[in-house]
């Protein structure tokens, strides 16, 4: 076979499998969900495996503690969550009501010293009395998204199929490596292993160190928000937290929800609204300059817009799990552009001069 050939059928394998996720895309969260868990744990398995314990034994043990930690969280925090959510929703127009009568005057006398009419501008007629359409809007998009026999489909398949997935995948996940390996075209195979070793360099930077940056950040910021007493403080928190795996978006966002149910709380005390700012600053200093130098690195290699431009051509595509594979995906596709640039230099294409190389 030659290297055109080669090339092209590459190239259909990557197009009928693309295709292949399109169709079944439906039906591919609970193996994508089981195929990350299995990732994510296992180094903890290979640690077991090499202090004397069987893989299966290894896999039984972190896959059950997992899902007891996940069914705990999600048992203990998700109601209380939720049950901040819905009151939050209900205060929501209050607090409009309030930034038209205290802030809005401040705001439109410092816009008209720049020449900035918002005299206009009136919330209150506006918003005001939209609470009750806003509750009705959020509750027709949770209706449509848990009442759907598909999401009802998804949701049983996440408890009863992603656990099963995850334990047979943790349990054969060096064999199937090692199967995959035993099939890699021998001309390519040592170049293939080497951009492997990257991808799986760079996953596991980014996706287990952003995970943890993740629940240290929605850990950090809700208990934080809680202790100083702030209204709605842990739904805040674990929300602005766990939206953090987009670059910048989750502490802004926090911030900025956070300020504004302080303000609207602490009006008469300033110190508490600055302790709110406090626990986002600290919260972004610690992300930066310990979380994300030890967690993740500057070997990752995936720049914040490249990171946004995933997630939303994701979604797009797949849905929440193009989410959920989105960046993963990308990192991969990172990878393989650099290496691809790195030969384009290497090649006559780039420097005219030299003869061309016989491609591996």
């Amino acid at each position: 076979m030659t290297y055109r050939q080669q090339a092209l059928a590459w190239v259909a394998i990557i197009v009928a499998t693309f295709a292949l996720l399109i169709v079944l895309r439906d039906m591919l969260l609970p193996f994508v969900a089981g195929m990350a868990i299995a990732y994510f744990l296992d180094p903890s398995a290979d640690w077991m495996e090499r202090r004397g314990f069987r893989r299966w034994v290894a896999t039984l043990v972190i896959i059950g503690l997992f899902f007891v930690a996940a069914i705990l969280v999600v048992v203990l925090l998700v109601p209380l969550v939720s049950d901040q959510f819905a009151k939050f929703m209900d205060h929501l127009p209050g607090y409009i009501i309030w930034f038209n009568e205290r802030l809005l005057p401040y705001v439109q006398g410092v816009a008209g010293s720049f020449g900035i009419d918002l005299q206009t501008l009136d919330p209150k007629t506006a918003l005001a009395g939209n609470g009750e359409q806003v509750m009705k809007v959020v509750g027709g998009v949770l209706t449509g998204l848990l009442g759907g026999g598909q999401a009802v489909f998804n949701v049983l398949s996440l408890l009863v199929i992603t656990p099963v997935v995850g334990f047979y995948l943790l349990r054969d996940w060096d064999h199937m490596v090692a199967r995959i390996d035993s099939y890699l075209p021998l001309d390519h195979a040592e170049t293939i292993r080497e951009q492997a070793r990257e991808i799986d360099k760079v996953l596991a930077g980014f996706v287990r160190g952003q995970m943890l940056v993740c629940l240290f950040l929605a850990a950090f910021y809700g208990l934080g928000l809680t202790l100083f007493g702030l209204q709605f403080g842990l739904f805040i928190g674990i929300t602005a937290g766990m939206i953090s795996f987009i670059p910048y978006v989750g502490t802004a966002l926090g911030f900025v929800v956070g300020i504004g149910v302080a303000v609207a709380q602490f009006w008469t005390e300033p110190i508490w609204i600055a302790a709110v700012a406090g626990v986002f600053i600290l919260g972004q200093m610690i992300e930066g300059n310990v979380l994300h130098p030890v967690l993740i690195g500057d070997r990752v290699g995936l720049h914040p817009v490249w990171i946004m431009f995933a997630l939303l051509a994701g979604g797009s595509l797949f849905g929440f799990v193009g989410i959920l594979i989105s960046v993963p995906l990308f990192a991969v596709i990172g990878v393989l552009m650099r290496f691809t640039l790195e030969r384009y230099r290497q090649s006559y294409l780039y420097q005219p001069g030299a003869p061309p190389k016989k491609p591996e």
